[in-house]
């Protein structure tokens, strides 16, 4: 690049300053970082999450996220049963335990079937901090699978 030195249009020294440039730079670097601490100290994060079924438990059997994070949980059953895999809160969680419903398709966020031996995933987002234990769970509602143990919490910290 060839450098100009003398009055034109804006008239002034037009002469390159490569401080100014390395100034701009920065700043703009800066921004940058803080925009993405800010992003991830809100928990605004997307992860996968892999989950087991062996034997009619849960591995891991309890989870903890950031509030705004969205995760893809993978379940893979390894039973010889079917399974299922749902995500919310206590009112859910009962509509559910006494109600009859049909196998969850995916189409419902945190809701899914699980055949023997396959593997399903399922997105959820949590939205809001739990503040109590027991404010969201994991659980399978397949007849007695629930009352054998079949869920675990969910810690959404803020």
């Amino acid at each position: 690049m060839i450098a100009r030195v003398g009055s034109g249009a804006g008239g002034g020294d037009r002469r390159p300053r490569p401080g100014l440039r390395r100034s701009l730079a920065t700043v703009a670097l800066v921004g940058l970082l803080a925009a993405c601490g800010h992003a991830q100290a809100n928990g605004r994060s997307h992860i996968t999450v892999d989950v087991t079924i062996h034997h009619s438990a849960f591995d891991p059997g309890s989870f903890e996220f950031d509030a705004g994070t969205t995760v893809t949980f993978v379940i893979h059953n390894t039973d010889p049963i079917a399974h299922e895999f749902i995500v919310g809160g206590p009112a859910l969680q009962y509509h559910i335990e006494h109600t009859a419903h049909p196998k969850h398709d995916g189409s419902v966020p945190g809701q899914i079937s699980i055949p023997p031996g396959t593997t399903r995933t399922t997105t959820y987002t949590f939205t809001q901090a739990t503040r109590n234990d027991g404010d969201m769970e994991f659980a399978c509602h397949i007849f007695g699978h629930y009352k054998y143990g079949m869920h675990g919490p969910i810690t959404v910290t803020e």
